[in-house]
């Protein structure tokens, strides 16, 4: 049987309009789940990192990221931009 996802958040971040990345949604079990499901349903990298997941999990929904978390936060974007980048060139 599979487990069932603790918790889950999603972040939202437009270059050049947003200031930081912010939370727009979290949850935990089904709610979990249903972030996890909407973001494969859009083909919306996943990450998982228990230890960001933690510190993402305290931020209120519509709070922008503390800036402690810029730098591994860019790092995740930067693999989707590259991500996305290659996928775009193969098609």
């Amino acid at each position: 049987m599979k487990k069932e996802q603790d918790k889950a958040v999603a972040l939202k971040y437009e270059r050049g309009k947003d200031p930081a990345p912010r939370v727009t949604a979290k949850g935990r079990g089904v709610v979990a789940e249903r972030i996890l499901a909407i973001a494969r349903e859009h083909n919306i990298p996943i990450r998982q990192d228990k230890a960001l997941l933690d510190a993402l999990y305290r931020l209120d929904i519509n709070e922008e990221i503390p800036e402690d978390l810029y730098r591994v936060i860019a790092e995740v974007l930067a693999f989707i931009y590259r991500m996305n980048r290659m996928k775009a060139e193969r098609s």
